[in-house]
């Protein structure tokens, strides 16, 4: 995931207006410059009898310190010169680039603090009008990133598939897959608003902890009360705290695969099987999606090639024996079936 970025990548990353805050910025750079005049009063003060006061002939501290801020700021006015040749070597080739590097300061902290933050809330402000019934990937580490890979391949626009990760290596490898990234902490209240989770599809949480899934849950079941979450729990314990705070699914990866693990002991070809039912790359795949119109009143064998494996009707679940008896589907049932992609036979072996 540590990839060298291109241009276009960094061009596509949306920092948020907490990126752009300037305090901390602009507290270093005066810190830069009062340092820096600093040094420049310490030479100048070490060079004052090769500084001529037109005044009153005698260099105070009091007139080293305005021909300092004088000659940093403007050329000076000409009350205090330089009489020496040291001294306008030390003036023309040790405070002219000095002076040169605090205007070029100031103008990149003006930039940074105007134009760059114009740009980037216009840019925000354009992906989120086109943001609508999209998916919030929360955390974007192997989980979050093989998440979004599965989700493209099962052919989702990269545009509706947005990413919030605080870490910017993370946020890079976002970007190489075409996805739409915010810099920031998903706990963060203003973090999911920027995403505009208030029109979203569903929210993914891999953050990697429990106790950063669980606020980044309440916070975006506070803004979105009917979006579907779905948390990747870390430990199984947290489960039921994730149920209890309002998340539709929750996939504890470590205990499913210590499933997968125990099933697979002396079944040498069910994992096979599961990895091939689980990816969009298989020969056959599981789809869960609403009873269609012309199924109405029609029995599971209709439905060939498909096989109807679950019936979902009103908190009532029919599995696959129950449907072999001749129930027929209803209005607003909801089917789990086992689809066979074009191309799932191969060399005369019916596969599924």
């Amino acid at each position: 995931m540590n990839t060298v970025p291109s241009r276009r990548l960094f061009s596509q990353i949306l920092f948020t207006s907490d990126d752009l805050r300037p305090g901390r910025t602009l507290l270093v750079r005066i810190g830069l410059v009062l340092a820096l005049f600093t040094f420049v009063f310490l030479v100048l003060w070490l060079e004052r009898d090769e500084l001529k006061d037109h005044h009153d002939q005698h260099m105070t501290a009091i007139d080293v310190l305005y021909f300092a801020m004088v000659t940093i700021t403007t050329v000076g006015y000409g009350d205090i010169v330089p009489v020496s040749q040291q001294a306008r070597l030390v003036d023309a080739l040790f405070i002219t680039p000095i002076r040169l590097f605090i205007w070029f300061l100031f103008l990149g902290t003006a930039y940074q603090l105007v134009v760059s933050r114009y740009r980037e809330g216009y840019r925000m402000a354009k992906v989120q009008a086109t943001l609508r019934d999209h998916i919030i990937v929360c955390g974007f580490g192997y989980t979050g990133w093989s998440t979004a890979k599965e989700l493209l391949a099962k052919g989702m626009d990269p545009d509706r598939l947005v990413v919030i990760e605080p870490r910017e290596e993370r946020i890079k490898a976002a970007i190489e897959l075409g996805l739409v990234a915010f810099h920031g902490d998903a706990t963060q209240e203003t973090m999911l608003r920027h995403a505009v989770v208030q029109r979203a599809k569903a929210v993914i949480i891999t953050a990697g902890r429990d106790d950063t899934n669980a606020l980044i849950l309440l916070t975006a079941r506070h803004l979105h009360p009917t979006v579907e979450i779905l948390v990747s729990a870390v430990e199984e314990e947290n489960v039921k705290l994730f149920r209890q705070g309002g998340a539709t699914g929750i996939i504890s990866p470590s205990t499913f695969g210590g499933y997968l693990l125990a099933a697979a002991v002396g079944h040498p070809h069910f994992m096979d099987y599961v990895q091939d039912l689980l990816t969009a790359g298989g020969r056959v795949n599981l789809i869960e999606r609403p009873v269609e119109p012309h199924e109405i009143g029609r029995t599971a064998t209709a439905l060939k090639p498909d096989i109807l494996l679950r019936l979902y009707r009103r908190g009532t679940v029919l599995n696959y024996w129950d449907l072999q008896e001749g129930h027929k589907i209803e209005a607003g049932d909801v089917l789990l079936i086992l689809k066979s992609l074009p191309g799932a036979t191969a060399s005369g072996t019916q596969v599924a």
